[in-house]
């Protein structure tokens, strides 16, 4: 975002630059640093207040917050598709530059080797030559292997400090990636993620997403995020629904007194909330049918803050950037609800303004600051509320103030021009 800022005169007039500026205003490490001190606490506090603004803006009311749904999505992480010549291949590339970093002389290091086998690797699978494919990443592999085998024989030439213990974690993590098997769990697929995890959700378009899962919790009318958290480690739906419900009522203050899931949380264990699993035929009433067919409003909440919030890939490093960048996701996508309502607001009190001119216009009549407080008294400005935010047009809204009776306007407007 820094290096964004630098090169876009936009952002620099933006943030008050008169001149273009060719250096980043701040240290691109001062967000890292901030981010880490506020930490996940922090951001859920950040959270909190976007709901608090959106009960003082009357986005979201308490009545709201009775009914949510919770669902889980998948937050990819910013890493390349993993493939096992690509791992090795980068393992042992790093490992050469940390060797050369720490001044071991290596017996060979592949450099002109190891690409090239990479490369036809790929060539080999396109072309449905497996048993050819198997045998180059065997012998990749075995670039990797003896590559980290000359470093680990010559560690103790290095001395004690931060150097060594970034040789010994790469080491380590090296080794993992040597020995893991194809139903392993916890299997590495990024050696600058580590922790990346492999989810499969059943989607048709996307059989397979490298990241983490996150529970999603919103308000059934309005789709008013109330909760958000990154889950580590692929856990079960069903066993995340406590944890996500407890971090709601920690949050708005006001425990739900429904939930709404899908099939996926069956066997969630929650005792002190109703929940309703899509599906449930047996002991609905009609009023209960028809908060379960709610259930899915909160699909394209999650879809906005996938395409609008960037909720679709986390471009934060660690576990930690996970958590942050999702609770982050979900104050944006709360203060993008405030603004639409209040843009809609402000729509309805232009809409009324033009509609009492045209009228006064009608009726040769000039309005007066007075009729406007008398016509706000008469409680029409709420009806035109509501009329504005159910019409696409302004047109509806006029039509509907010009069509009020005489009586208010007598009231509304001054004398006779």
């Amino acid at each position: 975002m820094v290096a964004r800022w630098v090169e876009n005169p936009y952002f620099q007039h933006f943030t008050g630059e008169t001149f273009f500026q060719h250096r980043p205003p701040i240290d691109p490490t001062s967000l890292i640093r901030w981010r880490k001190r506020i930490g996940e606490e922090g951001v859920e506090w950040l959270l909190t207040k976007t709901i608090e603004a959106g009960r003082k803006s009357g986005t979201v009311d308490d009545a709201s917050l009775d009914e949510v749904a919770v669902d889980t999505t998948v937050m990819e992480k910013n890493i390349a598709h993993p493939t096992d010549s690509r791992l090795y291949a980068r393992a042992r590339g790093q490992l050469v530059d940390l060797a050369r970093e720490a001044g071991i002389d290596l017996r060979q290091t592949y450099a002109r080797l190891a690409p090239r086998l990479a490369a036809q690797v790929g060539r080999y699978a396109h072309a449905k030559q497996f048993r050819r494919m198997r045998k180059a990443l065997r012998t990749l592999k075995g670039y990797t292997g003896r590559v980290m085998r000359d470093i680990r024989r010559q560690i103790d030439e290095i001395p004690a400090g931060p150097l060594r213990k970034r040789v010994l974690d790469k080491l380590v993590l090296v080794s993992r990636l040597l020995h893991q098997r194809p139903k392993d769990p916890g299997k590495i697929y990024s050696l600058h993620e580590p922790e990346v995890d492999c989810i499969s959700k059943g989607k048709a378009r996307v059989r397979y997403e490298f990241g983490t899962k996150v529970t999603v919790a919103t308000t059934l009318t309005g789709g008013f995020v109330v909760g958000m958290r990154s889950l580590q480690g692929n856990p079960y739906d069903g066993h995340t629904l406590g944890e996500a419900l407890e971090q709601v009522s920690i949050l708005t203050g006001h425990p739900p007194k429904r939930v709404v899931v899908d099939r996926g949380y069956k066997g969630h264990g929650v005792q002190h909330t109703q929940v309703l699993i899509s599906g449930t035929r047996r002991g609905l009433t009609p009023a209960l049918a028809r908060v379960l067919r709610r259930r899915s409003s909160i699909e394209p909440e999650i879809g906005h803050m996938k395409t609008d919030g960037r909720l679709s890939r986390c471009f934060l490093k660690g576990t930690l950037g996970d958590a942050l960048f999702a609770v982050l996701c979900g104050c944006g996508h709360n203060i993008r609800k405030i603004l639409a309502h209040v843009r809609a607001l402000l729509a309805a009190v232009i809409a009324l303004v033009l509609a009492m001119i045209r009228q006064a216009g009608a009726n040769r009549q000039i309005p007066s600051c007075r009729g406007l407080i008398a016509l706000f008294r008469l409680n029409l400005v709420k009806k035109l509320l509501k009329q504005t935010a159910t019409s696409s047009s302004f047109g509806r809204d006029e039509g509907v103030a010009a069509g009020e009776k005489h009586t208010y306007a007598v009231g509304c407007f001054g004398r006779h021009a």
